[in-house]
């Protein structure tokens, strides 16, 4: 927890004058973490420095950690989070955390929402149905973190006049993520309509030589079009943070 001595010599200075609240607030920035047993840290002060609170990484943690650490963190932040959690571990949670929504398709937990809801709206496209679920842990996370949200799902270059029916949704949007497998070539073909960021997120679906999301992420990092960053295979929620970081700086440059 933060160090109570330190604290109020921060809070004195400031009610003495000699630190502003801005210069207060930069330097309660770093403090604030909270060990659980032997086996996690929270850190409290993510949402201070990064606009949104530690998530929670599923995979590999047992049960008991997983509610120890959602306990904690419920009393800290008006939202906690989980990804890549399965349907099994998520019924023994709802059983033990109370208000724990899931999100089965993302492979979400969730508890409370984030309290700011920001400018801006994230248009998520998926080539196909099978990126669905990749898709949607970027569409859960982004709607948490406060973001408006527009789905275009299945409109791959398979059938490109799928896409091109839905120029109006590119036109729109402010961010864009892009969620492809096989040869991951949509990202490109989306890049070149859309005059706002891309985000491209490969994923692992695909035949034997897509190298489980290989093939699609080595065609998005080569890709001819401007303005597309690239994450990692299957990373849903990297891009819905990657493409909240935007929209966050966006709403601080429009407020200067």
């Amino acid at each position: 927890m933060v160090d109570r001595t330190y604290l109020e010599k921060i809070l004195l200075e400031i009610a003495q004058g000699k630190l502003s609240p801005k210069e207060g607030i930069e330097k309660l920035k770093y403090l604030d973490f909270e060990p659980i047993g032997d086996f996690a840290k929270i850190d409290h002060h993510r949402q201070l420095r990064t606009g949104f609170p530690e998530v929670i990484w599923s995979q590999g943690k047992t049960t008991e950690q997983m509610i120890q650490i959602m306990q904690v963190m419920r009393t800290q932040s008006p939202i906690v989070m989980a990804t890549r959690l399965e349907p099994d571990i998520a019924e023994i949670l709802q059983a033990q955390v109370p208000d724990l929504r899931y999100y089965p398709l993302a492979k979400i937990a969730a508890i409370g929402q984030n309290s700011v809801k920001y400018r801006g709206k994230i248009s998520i496209v998926t080539a196909g149905t099978a990126d669905l679920p990749v898709a949607e842990e970027s569409a859960i996370t982004a709607e948490l973190c406060g973001f408006e949200v527009v789905r275009l799902w299945d409109v791959g270059v398979a059938g490109i006049h799928r896409l091109l029916s839905h120029s109006h949704l590119i036109a729109e949007a402010d961010v864009l993520i892009v969620v492809a497998g096989m040869e991951g070539a949509l990202p490109s073909v989306v890049a070149g309509l859309a005059s706002c960021p891309v985000i491209a997120v490969p994923t692992s679906i695909g035949y034997g030589a897509s190298f489980g999301g290989l093939s699609a992420l080595l065609t998005m990092l080569n890709s001819c079009a401007t303005g597309i960053g690239v994450v990692n295979i299957d990373n849903g929620f990297g891009g819905a943070m990657l493409a909240g970081q935007i929209l966050r700086l966006a709403n601080k440059f429009s407020q200067c």
